[in-house]
């Protein structure tokens, strides 16, 4: 699969469930850790913090 095509999936898992999408890229890494808190505090901000990591 190409590279668009991983991030195309990596976006629909990050607002499905954000740390999964997150954690498929970075694994355990604090970018993981950071979007599991945003997750817990409410679920769009852990969307937002998702797709912006995953696109930069």
């Amino acid at each position: 699969m190409g590279d668009s095509t991983m991030t195309c999936i990596d976006i629909l898992l990050a607002i499905i469930l954000p740390p999964l999408g997150v954690f498929l890229k970075f694994k355990c890494q604090v970018e993981f850790w950071i979007c599991v808190l945003l997750t817990l505090f409410g679920w769009l901000p852990g969307i937002i913090y998702a797709i912006w990591v995953l696109t930069k």
